[in-house]
């Protein structure tokens, strides 16, 4: 096939993704005012098979924006308050014996869903993160010796409140690592909250729970295919990379930031970074990714990724500020 029918084959596939885009973001839109950011990280983790901790104080439409998205694209959707008596098998799911025919029955947990709202996860103890980590990163569960896989597409988004840390388990770095991005959620602007207003006035009761898909998950798998075809040049991948290694070592990029980072990114950023630029240039109806695309989505990917110093602390220096630093620092190709 001649190079120009697949630029022009491409320019196609991205034109018909921003007409399904576009779809799905106008039905979030009839239940959601405002959070523009958070509809594209959800489809951002859609399309890269990717998962998401959220962090923003209560009422920010968090639940409803993840449930609206799963209603457009006809996926189930299971919401799980972790709470510090939650089991594993809570989670999962368990055996259950039928003393009938002296059998066990399997029961599947909340996790069998397209999309999993994990509200407040940080207030649930170790084991049951632990068990949350398996499904996260395998996408299978094992209850009672047998391994059930989990639906697809399959997307966690997990809340965490950034205020209230009594009753808290902070969550294991390998864990946060696992997440391909972590977003801060703020408040609506005087503009949104004043539609949010009139929505709710002009609002049926259960009107939010009969909206029709609209969108097919074949035509989100189409999405996911369109994702992977994006162009990235090798320029583009050493960027990828540089931005990555100056997290562990900025003096190799002329960066005077080495005291105030704990902990650097690990090659799981590079990944994820690689796989949500590719999935933001989409978004933005480009065939390519450019320097600035990877910019745009570096700050999600790589803020729970960075550990800053006590130092770092004490000066005010957030792990984002330190993320400014690296991309202001590492040359653009």
């Amino acid at each position: 096939m001649d190079r120009r029918d697949g630029i022009a084959g491409l320019e196609t596939e991205v034109k018909n993704a921003q007409e399904i885009i576009g779809r799905i973001f106008s039905a979030i839109g009839r239940d959601v005012v405002g959070q523009e950011l958070l509809r594209r990280r959800l489809m951002t983790a859609l399309l890269t098979d990717g998962h998401i901790l959220l962090e923003g104080v209560p009422g920010l439409a968090k639940t409803l924006s993840i449930k609206s998205f799963a209603q457009a694209i006809h996926a189930s959707f299971h919401r799980i308050q972790f709470t510090p008596d939650l089991l594993p098998s809570d989670i999962v799911g368990t055996e259950i014996y039928r003393p009938q025919d002296g059998s066990f029955e399997i029961r599947r947990g909340p996790v069998f869903a397209n999309f999993l709202l994990a509200d407040e996860i940080n207030r649930a103890p170790a084991k049951v993160q632990s068990a949350l980590l398996e499904t996260m990163q395998e996408r299978q569960v094992t209850i009672g010796g047998q391994t059930l896989p989990v639906p697809r597409p399959f997307l966690v988004l997990a809340t965490q409140n950034p205020l209230e840390q009594e009753g808290t388990y902070p969550l294991p770095e390998a864990q946060v690592d696992r997440f391909l991005l972590k977003v801060h959620v703020d408040y609506p602007s005087k503009t949104e909250e004043r539609e949010m207003l009139d929505l709710v006035t002009n609002r049926r009761p259960g009107e939010e729970n009969a909206r029709a898909a609209v969108a097919s998950l074949s035509e989100v798998e189409a999405l996911k295919e369109t994702c992977r075809k994006i162009y990235v040049d090798d320029k583009i991948r050493e960027y990828i990379v540089n931005i990555v290694l100056a997290t562990r070592n900025p003096e190799q990029f002329h960066l005077s930031c080495r005291s105030l980072i704990e902990l650097g990114a690990s090659p799981r950023a590079s990944i994820g970074l690689f796989l949500a630029a590719r999935a933001e240039a989409l978004l933005q109806g480009q065939e390519f990714v450019t320097p600035q695309t990877v910019k745009d989505v570096a700050h999600d990917v790589l803020r729970h990724r960075i550990m800053p110093t006590y130092e770092a602390e004490a000066q005010g220096i957030s792990s984002s500020d330190l993320v400014k630093i690296i991309l202001d620092g590492v040359p653009v190709p």
